[in-house]
């Protein structure tokens, strides 16, 4: 497949899912808006019902409290008063609610009103004919309820009724038919939708099968390439332990060869310190100091003038020649030792960190106590690893935490170690001086030192540990602010195994 092509297919797969996607967010924001429109229009058909019933019940209250009253006229039975009392009471609520399901309709709010009047002066009718027959005044009563005033309430009450009830139909059938067409729409959308998303789903089928069967000649060729490629790297990994290799072995011998000049160096200082007794002797003796007797230390000659001066320059040009040799013998050695432990060929063992941290940490327990500080040695993860690279490891870390505490300030140290994915995790953290972010990577270099230099040391400490771990298959890294301490942490594989021995060759 051309290079055109996969990008054609890959386009179409993206215009597809895209449009997928759309399709699916219309039809989901579609649906939202019909479903809560359907039950908008629902609620209000249930709306309508309800007003109906209430219409009903309120006509259905007046009946049963005219029953009652009339009962009440031919026979005076408290029964037949607390029905009339029952149908009153449950009247004036159910006045109130068709008021409030009715408000929203100026028609009904108003045939509402005229309702209430009508039931609240035929009410008034059937308390005042009550009060006659309790009077004993039975005939006046009756004709109460049968007077012009009374017929027309009556009338007022079925009119008004009939018209809120046809008004109630009338909205009951166009909200009806409003629900049944947001149900149609609803279904219409979804069955659209979903119409699209076959055929979108349809089209990415094609796509991927045609791009299932490309990535399986792509494969086809890749493992081709890879059996050629596996033989190139091997080729060159073989190389570059061998470039390796030859690079240790130079620097040992370039190390090695040194030592023979910087011997003959410390030699001829030596001499030439002796014969500058011999020499400042003399010039004491040219000054005026008796010659012969015994050799004496130049340094009890009475000199004067420039010749004392010239003694003294003379003392201090022979002591930074001899501190600069002393510098590059340590230098020397350190190049050797790095070299020898490139060549060291690790040997894998399990390792009980915890108990092999508290035995290094014991060795280092006067440095502590003079620094006045206090070593955390949380649980640690057993792992398999190279002993003496561990201990190199934390030596030298545990070693610089001490030394590079502040002054005056009590000491913290503590190491802590978790696991994770197949590998230990360990941190060794302080209160100390810390490091400045711009020299977090200048400390891992080779003769590099960060901060004040108070402390001696030839800068390759922490260099020959991070080569250690990246030996061991692991990282290293630095956490640290000035004046507010570090954290080094170490990520080492849990099991070193010996096929990685030596991988950094």
């Amino acid at each position: 497949m051309t290079a055109d092509a996969q990008r054609h297919r890959t386009v179409m797969q993206i215009l597809l899912l895209s449009a997928g996607f759309l399709v699916l967010v219309a039809i989901s924001a579609a649906s939202v808006l019909l479903v809560n429109k359907a039950r908008e229009d629902n609620a209000w058909v249930v709306h309508t019902i309800e007003a109906e019933n209430k219409i009903a019940t309120v006509q259905l209250e007046v009946r049963r409290a005219e029953s009652a009253t009339r009962a009440y006229l031919l026979l005076p039975s408290p029964q037949f008063l607390t029905e009339y009392q029952a149908a009153a009471t449950g009247l004036q609520p159910a006045l109130d609610q068709l008021a409030r399901l009715t408000q929203d309709n100026p028609v009904q709010v108003e045939n509402a009103a005229k309702l209430r009047e009508a039931v609240e002066q035929r009410l008034s009718e059937f308390a005042r004919a009550i009060d006659r027959v309790k009077d004993n005044d039975i005939s006046t009563g009756a004709s109460m309820l049968t007077d012009a005033s009374s017929a027309s309430a009556l009338e007022t009450i079925a009119n008004v009724g009939r018209s809120m009830r046809d008004e109630e139909d009338r909205l009951f059938r166009q909200r009806t038919e409003t629900a049944d067409r947001t149900q149609k729409l609803a279904s219409s959308v979804t069955i659209a939708g979903s119409g699209m998303v076959l055929a979108l789903a349809f089209g990415s089928v094609l796509l991927v099968r045609q791009s299932s069967r490309a990535r399986d000649q792509a494969e086809a060729r890749l493992r081709d390439n890879n059996l050629n490629l596996e033989t190139t790297v091997d080729e060159r990994t073989a190389d570059l332990r061998e470039a390796n290799d030859e690079i240790q072995r130079f620097a040992y011998i370039v190390s090695h060869d040194l030592r023979s000049p910087l011997v003959n160096i410390m030699g001829f200082t030596s001499e030439l310190e002796e014969l500058g007794k011999d020499i400042f002797y003399r010039i004491g003796g040219l000054t005026g100091e008796p010659a012969g007797g015994p050799p004496v230390d130049f340094a009890e000659i009475p000199l004067e003038g420039p010749d004392k001066q010239l003694s003294a320059d003379f003392s201090e040009a022979l002591g930074f020649i001899k501190s600069s040799i002393a510098r590059m013998d340590r230098l020397i050695s350190a190049i050797l030792n790095l070299t020898r432990e490139g060549r060291r060929e690790f040997q894998p063992e399990k390792i009980e960190t915890r108990d092999f941290v508290e035995a290094i940490v014991s060795t280092l327990a006067h440095q502590a106590a003079e620094a006045q500080a206090e070593i955390h040695i949380e649980p640690l993860p057993a792992i398999i690893s190279d002993r003496l690279a561990l201990e190199q490891i934390f030596s030298n870390l545990i070693d610089n935490a001490i030394k590079y505490l502040k002054s005056g300030v009590p000491g913290e140290i503590r190491i802590r170690g978790r696991t994770k994915l197949g590998y230990a995790i360990f941190e060794v953290s302080d209160n100390g001086r810390g490091i400045d972010s711009k020299d977090h990577q200048r400390i891992f270099d080779l003769f590099r030192r960060a901060g004040t230099q108070d402390k001696p040391g030839q800068g390759i400490g922490l260099a020959h540990v991070r080569a250690l771990v990246r030996r061991l298959g692991g990282t290293m890294s630095v956490s640290s602010e000035l004046n507010a301490g570090s954290t080094f942490t170490i990520t080492l594989p849990i099991t070193w195994n010996a096929s990685n021995r030596n991988a950094d060759k």
